[in-house]
């Protein structure tokens, strides 16, 4: 079984059926053979984002991911510190998160995110 991680943008657009997640990435996250997983950076991000008025998104978005088999990523210390010294120049704390998890845990980033995949983090799309 392989664990990925699905950033932001991947989560909601999967949430979504958004068309502009990759068929690879659907493919990989409905494999009953893969878990996917989300982070509660995600959740965090989401959250200031919907409460910015900038997203729109259903409240019980997070039960409508584990219906759909998602396991959740907590943030541990681990992961805020490795987070803070990434030597990187990405400052988005959220992208930082998420990169820190996915070297931390050993799973896989579900992204696009060009910046994120530069970083050579085990990512796929």
């Amino acid at each position: 079984m392989s664990d990925y991680l699905l950033d932001t943008q991947a989560l909601l657009w999967w949430l979504a059926d958004d068309p502009r997640l990759p068929t690879t990435a659907r493919e990989l996250i409905a494999d009953p053979g893969n878990l996917p997983v989300f982070s509660a950076a995600s959740a965090w991000e989401i959250a200031i984002k919907a409460a910015l008025g900038k997203l729109d998104v259903a409240e019980d978005w997070p039960d409508a991911a584990r219906a759909d088999g998602f396991g959740e990523l907590s943030i541990h210390v681990e992961h805020a510190r490795l987070a803070g010294r990434l030597d990187w120049d990405h400052r988005d704390p959220f992208d930082r998160m998420l990169v820190a998890q996915t070297l931390v845990e050993g799973v896989t980033l579900v992204t696009g995110d060009a910046r994120i995949r530069s970083f050579a983090v085990p990512s796929a799309w």
